[in-house]
């Protein structure tokens, strides 16, 4: 059962997060509550024990067992073990998630190109997406144990109407060793191409596009069962496994609170709670139950997926598609921006703060202020121009405003030329 909560996070606001901390549905106390309380016995009872039931020669021995364990158990590679892990059970529970079957796509075509609004054609349509949702089905009860309750066996996928009695004759009739997901597919391209055949699918494209269509179908369930087949190689979860839980029973003895009267290096203090070492243990235990959370999502977990709410959808949704949404289209009316040219749909008093003008680009503003610099600095440099040639050749320079712009800078460079020639003062010089 999937636990959404992204409309609490939609916007960023002072504690938003902080909210999401007090949930216990999905949360990382119920996951982790248990180990969590065996950890902090077993260090409490080991604490007692060093502190009230050994002689001051056992606790000398514990206190050097103890900074033994504390010094090697580091050399575990803890984080780098767990973090690459992790890592690659949410990238493989992700990709499971972005091929789950959905046939939306699929009943879009079989309801435009599969013509006929009479009896047959409608139990064309209908039979197509039957197929097409037993499909699914055959995959979601091999790889989900939520559907395999719901559905044990073949007679209860035939009491669901997902195949009739008929077709579950021809489909046992086939003997084969391998799961019969694809069955379903045979049967479903075979009954495209008869409607091709009677004239029902009206061209061999619509046909091709409805085959590639359940061939995408087919490779979505493929790849569903191929992640339940290979798994993360079992030798690497053991060793990330066993890494976690020996670096904390290493823990539970290099971590106590030595006697500060003996001087030992680090044990200065004696608190009694390990603070820091129960939060390591909170944070590394919880990212190993992330993964073990994860790494079958089609279990029975809060955050799993919802296997049988997508069986129950795809049916529903692909059978109305096909069959009652047939070619049964409102009526065509004119829209209310008909003749505006400037169509505006309206905000309301809430939604106003959205009503932003339009982005031309990140550089439009800067356009603006860079047009008046170069204005400036082409003026400055005419100037200075101006004032070298006067000097240089004792000749009086007038500017002209170039073809009646009025406008020094919004003229061309051959324009700026030809009004920055020289012309000869009234002397002759």
């Amino acid at each position: 059962m999937t636990v959404t909560y992204s409309s609490k996070v939609a916007n960023a606001t002072f504690l938003s997060f902080h909210r999401l901390l007090l949930r216990w549905r999905g949360s990382i106390y119920k996951l982790l509550y248990r180990e969590f309380l065996l950890f902090a016995l077993l260090y409490t009872i080991l604490s007692l024990i060093y502190r009230l039931a050994l002689s001051e020669q056992q606790k000398r021995l514990f206190e050097k067992l103890s900074i033994y364990c504390d010094r090697y158990a580091e050399q575990i590679p803890v984080t780098f073990v767990l973090g690459f892990y992790v890592t690659l059970v949410v990238n493989r529970w992700w990709n499971q998630f972005l091929n789950l079957p959905w046939p939306d796509r699929l009943m879009f075509h079989i309801s435009s190109c599969v013509q006929g609004k009479d009896e047959y054609g409608r139990l064309l349509r209908r039979t197509l997406v039957r197929y097409i949702n037993l499909t699914s089905l055959l995959i979601f009860r091999s790889v989900s144990t939520a559907v395999c309750k719901r559905f044990p066996t073949i007679d209860h996928v035939v009491e669901a109407g997902f195949m009739t009695p008929e077709e579950r004759k021809v489909f046992e009739n086939i003997r084969s060793p391998h799961l019969k997901y694809w069955i379903p597919v045979v049967w479903f391209s075979n009954l495209a191409s008869r409607a091709r055949q009677e004239g029902r699918i009206q061209d061999a494209i619509d046909l091709q596009n409805i085959l590639n269509e359940m061939n995408t179908f087919r490779t979505w369930c493929a790849t569903l069962f191929g992640y339940d087949w290979v798994g993360i190689p079992l030798v690497y979860t053991q060793v990330v496994t066993l890494a976690v839980y020996t670096f904390f029973f290493a823990c539970l003895i290099g971590r106590q609170f030595l006697d500060p009267a003996q001087g030992h290096p680090g044990h200065d203090l004696d608190l009694y709670v390990p603070v820091f070492t129960l939060l390591q243990f909170f944070f590394y235990s919880g990212w190993l139950k992330v993964a073990e959370q994860l790494i079958n999502p089609f279990g029975e977990d809060d955050d799993d997926f919802e296997a049988n709410w997508i069986i129950d959808r795809n049916l529903q949704v692909s059978l109305l598609a096909v069959d009652e949404m047939h070619m049964n289209l409102p009526h065509m009316t004119k829209d209310i921006y008909w003749n505006d040219s400037d169509a505006r749909p309206p905000y309301t008093l809430a939604a106003a703060d959205y009503c932003i003008p339009s982005f031309l680009g990140s550089t439009t503003d800067m356009g603006s202020a860079l047009s008046t610099a170069n204005q400036d600095t082409e003026h400055n440099a005419w100037l200075k121009v101006k004032e070298t040639v006067q000097k240089k050749f004792q000749i009086k320079i007038i500017v002209v405003t170039c073809f009646g712009s009025g406008s020094w800078s919004s003229s061309t460079p051959a324009q700026r030329s030809r009004a920055a020639r020289p012309h000869r003062s009234s002397t002759g010089f």
